[in-house]
């Protein structure tokens, strides 16, 4: 089984996620392939441009027929705003107040998943102004006390400041904070230290795919013949050491049997510095 981890909202969140971006009309059977295997964290987005979301919700119709609740699962979808959408595929109605917006797709979701409530509501990206993200962000808290989301997070949020301000003067603290994991940020160390401090956890994305330098490193290559690894689940398993929780789109059942293997062994503290130096 994964390991989880308990939230500032006390969600049990998995410390391994699978992500549904770009899986289109594959995405009912890889979710439901990545859950009968051991999975149990999904990630998608209201976003027609790189989601399909409806197909979460029939493999999770199929899954609850093959005994799999839907208590079980970490389901986490996106509110994404009108800059991140296809105009000729919108879910929600772009004219309306930003309130609405988040209100109608919030709907979407709900029928997309066949489920009345997600465990995790993520904002895809902040707004500009600041003024407009406060909107969004309310309207998402309104989703946190009515049932409909058990915790609220942020994608795609590189600006520490930004994201401290929205911390400050919410109501509702962000949970998540879910980013890509690559070196144009400096793989976000100082965010991700601000994170630890006040018990927002870090979600990573593209973080095999960023980085294929660090996964041809000598230290990553001394690694896989240490421990009859691949790079990937180096990568993974140094990643949830450090308190980050990788959403993984394997296609294959050999990548999803091999990023469930992770937990068969255990990185030492001396290896684990010597991926961080590699951050830096």
């Amino acid at each position: 089984m994964i390991p989880y981890r308990i939230t500032n909202n006390n969600v049990k969140m998995p410390v391994l996620i699978y992500g549904t971006a770009w899986k289109k009309e594959r995405t009912a059977d890889l979710v439901e392939m990545a859950v009968m295997s051991g999975f149990r964290g999904i990630d998608t987005a209201c976003q027609p441009k790189h989601y399909h979301e409806a197909g979460v919700g029939e493999a999770l119709e199929r899954l609850e027929a093959q005994g799999i609740k839907r208590e079980e699962l970490f389901v986490q979808t996106k509110f994404t705003p009108l800059a991140g959408q296809d105009p000729q595929r919108i879910p929600y109605n772009p004219s309306l107040a930003l309130n609405m917006q988040v209100a109608q797709s919030f709907a979407v979701s709900q029928r997309n998943l066949k489920t009345e409530y997600v465990d995790s509501l993520v904002l895809h990206s902040p707004l500009f102004p600041y003024s407009h993200l406060a909107q969004v962000w309310g309207a998402m808290e309104e989703l946190y006390h009515s049932g409909g989301a058990r915790q609220l997070g942020i994608s795609n949020c590189y600006d520490l400041e930004l994201l401290q301000r929205l911390y400050n003067e919410s109501g509702i603290k962000p949970a998540i904070i879910q980013n890509r994991f690559y070196d144009q940020s400096g793989y976000d160390r100082e965010l991700r230290l601000w994170c630890n401090e006040v018990g927002i956890l870090y979600q990573s994305f593209w973080s095999l795919t960023a980085n294929p330098h660090i996964l041809a490193s000598r230290e990553f290559f001394a690694l896989t013949q240490e421990y009859d690894k691949t790079e990937a689940q180096i990568l993974y398993r140094y990643l949830v050491q450090v308190g980050i929780t990788p959403l993984i789109g394997s296609t294959s059942q050999q990548h999803i049997n091999e990023d469930l293997e992770i937990f068969s062994f255990e990185l030492k503290s001396s290896e684990i510095a010597a991926i961080s130096s590699l951050l830096l």
